[in-house]
C-alpha cells in the first residue's frame, strides 16, 4: 500500500506544505479524465513506498483549481517538488524515469533525519544552482561539483593549496553552519567567507577584503565533517556564498575537500497569501 495522501480542496493544500517541514514534498497534479494520470498512479504509489521520507501528494486539478493555477499547473500530470514550503522543480509527463531522477536528486540522503544534521535546518544542496557555481585554482579532474554531494568525488587544488570557491542558490538562504570533510593533511584549515559578492573575487581580493567571517578549522572538524556553526545573524539573507580557502592542515601542497555541506534554511518564496482567497472571490477582503 503507498503512502499517499489525497488533498481534496484548495484549502488543504497549504497546511500540507506546512505540515512537511523539511521534508520533501512530491505533488501529483492530476485529472481522473487523463488516461497518462491514470497510466503513472499506480507508479507514484510504488515511489512513495520506496522513499519513506518524503511525503507524496495527489491533487486532482478539477477539485483543487486554484492551487493547480497558483502554482502554474498548464498540463497533466505534472509533478511539482517542494521543501520547506518552497518549489524546487517541476516535471510534466507520465515519464516514471525522468520523475524518479527528480526524487532522488532531491531526496537527500533518506536516513530519516527529518531536520538535517543540525537540529531545525537541513542541507541546502538543493538549493544550489551548480550551473551558475564555479571554484577557482581547481583541478581539471577534481571539481567543485565534486564535492558538492556526498558520494561525488573530491574537489582538489590545482597550482597550490588554495581555492576560492562561488557557490550560488536558486533563492535567498539562511545559512547556519558549514561542513567541510577531507583527509587529515589535506582538508582545509583557514578559510575566509564573503556573501552576495557581484562577483566571484579573485585571490588578491580575498586576501585582502574584510570577510563576513573568518574561521580555523580543526584536523577532527574536517577528519569528521563536524558542522562548523557560523555568525548566524550575519548569515540571514545570502544569494551566493564565496569560500576562500587559505591553506589546508599539513601545509601539503594541494588542498582537498570530500564533501562540503551547507547547512541552514531557504527564505519561503512559496507565497502562502495566494491562498486565501480560495474562502472568497478575488478582490473580496477576508
Amino acid at each position: 500500500m503507498g503512502l499517499v495522501r489525497v488533498v481534496n480542496d484548495d484549502r488543504g493544500f497549504p497546511g500540507e506544505l506546512s505540515s512537511a517541514g523539511t521534508k520533501l514534498v512530491v505533488v501529483d497534479f492530476t485529472a481522473t479524465w487523463c488516461g497518462p494520470c491514470q497510466r503513472i498512479a499506480p507508479i507514484f504509489e510504488q515511489l512513495s513506498t520506496k522513499y519513506p521520507n518524503a511525503v507524496f501528494l495527489k491533487v486532482d486539478v478539477d477539485k483543487s483549481p486554484e492551487t493547480a493555477a497558483g502554482e502554474g499547473v498548464s498540463a497533466m500530470p505534472t509533478f511539482i517538488f517542494y521543501r520547506n514550503q518552497t518549489k524546487l522543480a517541476m516535471c510534466r509527463g507520465a515519464n516514471a524515469e525522468a520523475l524518479e531522477n527528480k526524487i532522488i536528486e532531491y531526496y537527500g540522503a533518506g536516513d530519516g533525519d527529518d531536520e538535517g544534521p543540525v537540529a531545525g535546518h537541513m542541507d541546502l544542496n538543493s538549493f544550489i544552482m551548480k550551473g551558475q557555481c564555479e571554484s577557482l585554482n581547481e583541478s581539471d579532474d577534481h571539481c567543485l561539483e565534486h564535492c558538492l554531494t556526498a558520494e561525488g568525488g573530491y574537489l582538489e587544488s590545482d597550482c597550490d593549496e588554495q581555492l576560492i570557491m562561488s557557490i550560488t542558490f536558486r533563492q535567498a538562504v539562511k545559512v547556519h553552519s558549514l561542513k567541510f570533510k577531507g583527509p587529515s593533511d589535506k582538508g582545509p584549515k583557514n578559510i575566509k567567507i564573503f556573501i552576495n559578492q557581484p562577483r566571484t573575487i579573485d585571490f588578491d581580493m580575498a586576501d585582502s577584503n574584510t570577510s563576513v567571517q573568518d574561521i580555523e578549522l580543526s584536523g577532527k572538524d574536517v577528519e569528521e565533517g563536524n558542522p562548523v556553526p557560523l555568525r548566524y545573524v550575519k548569515f540571514q539573507n545570502v544569494l551566493n556564498l564565496q569560500i576562500f580557502v587559505k591553506d589546508n592542515q599539513g601545509g601539503t601542497e594541494t588542498t582537498q575537500i570530500d564533501h562540503l555541506a551547507i547547512i541552514g534554511s531557504p527564505i519561503s518564496t512559496t507565497n502562502m497569501g495566494d491562498f486565501r482567497r480560495v474562502a472568497g472571490k478575488k478582490g473580496e477582503s477576508h
